[in-house]
């Protein structure tokens, strides 16, 4: 049986796009004025890169950016690239990390991704930014968590917010390959679905999907985009892994449509 969310079946180029990934940050991170590894809070996981325009002429705005990996591979150090495309639109990108499933449950990850969105509002002054002017971004899982905050009554309330191939609804997943490696519980599913949770509508969000992607990542963006009264964009030729590289190049439409919220 064909598992749709597994997503090396159909990359096939699974495996050189992660080297890509680490490649490219690693080129960011050179390049790239940073503050690395700044704990947002108590937890050895709970860090992030700081990255920053090439000048400041006063407070900028910061962009959070949360890494995919179905919540349980990937960490900052292999998304630094997208903070290229973040600083050349004048803003500080803030990429984090969190704890991975299985070793942990979905409710320690949301509250890692709200505990970095509320230490960024409240330290902004220290680094240079804007606490009131904070975006987000996410990729694949990413997005969920992105999703999750603007769900959260509580969590600080983001500018703009971009969704690029996320899952929304997680229950299908308690039947996909990742049912003995993570577990998602039915509880999980039920607290930690966007798709079925009052999400916030008054910020700038878009939601973003590649063409050559699974139908679920296609049926869960549109539905997410129908209860929202977004459109989707689907980018032209792109998969699951290539889409997420657009991120850090300004000139793509993923680049163009993240630059949009960074200002």
């Amino acid at each position: 049986m064909v598992d749709l969310f597994r997503t090396r079946d159909h990359v096939p180029e699974f495996e050189d796009y992660v080297a890509q990934y680490a490649q490219r940050s690693a080129q960011t991170r050179s390049r790239l004025r940073a503050d690395l590894d700044v704990a947002y809070g108590a937890g050895a996981d709970e860090r992030l890169d700081l990255f920053f325009p090439p000048r400041l002429d006063g407070p900028a705005p910061v962009h959070l950016f949360v890494h995919g990996g179905y919540w349980r591979m990937f960490g900052k150090g292999d998304f630094s690239f997208v903070a290229d495309t973040v600083t050349a639109a004048g803003a500080i990108a803030a990429v984090m990390d969190y704890s991975l499933m299985p070793a942990v449950r979905m409710e320690t990850i949301v509250a890692q991704v709200k505990s970095a969105a509320r230490w960024l509002v409240a330290n902004a002054g220290s680094f240079g930014g804007e606490g009131a002017r904070l975006s987000m971004s996410g990729h694949s899982a990413g997005a969920h968590l992105c999703a999750t905050l603007l769900a959260d009554a509580g969590a600080p309330r983001p500018r703009g917010c971009l969704l690029l191939s996320g899952v929304y609804d997680i229950a299908p997943l308690r039947q996909s390959f990742l049912d003995p490696l993570i577990g998602i519980t039915a509880a999980e599913a039920a607290a930690f679905s966007p798709l079925h949770l009052p999400i916030d509508t008054t910020a700038d969000i878009r939601i973003l999907v590649g063409e050559r992607e699974t139908a679920p990542f296609h049926d869960q963006a549109a539905a997410l985009a129908a209860r929202l009264g977004r459109p989707v964009q689907t980018i032209a030729g792109a998969d699951h892994m290539s889409v997420a590289l657009d991120l850090g190049n300004p000139d793509t439409s993923v680049g163009r449509a993240l630059a949009a919220l960074c200002g």
